[in-house]
């Protein structure tokens, strides 16, 4: 082995990180916790829920719910 192929090696062992460690875990789930994410829906549907002003996010929730069957 050249003294490159060494060097390479010992570089590669220090910045791999271990197979158990890369695995990404997500911690438990809080109950009642909300998550923010992006969404992309049609103009039409957005509109038809901020037309009755503020908790329109809050009325999507429960729509959604709803149609998951989770409500």
């Amino acid at each position: 082995m050249s003294a490159r192929d060494a060097a390479e090696a010992a570089f590669k062992k220090t910045t791999t990180k271990p197979v158990e460690a890369a695995v990404a875990t997500k911690a438990p789930a809080i109950p009642g916790a909300r998550e923010q994410v992006s969404l992309r829906i049609d103009r039409d549907v957005l509109e038809h829920f901020q037309a009755n002003g503020p908790g329109w996010q809050d009325r999507l929730n429960a729509a959604l719910r709803k149609a998951a069957g989770l409500a």
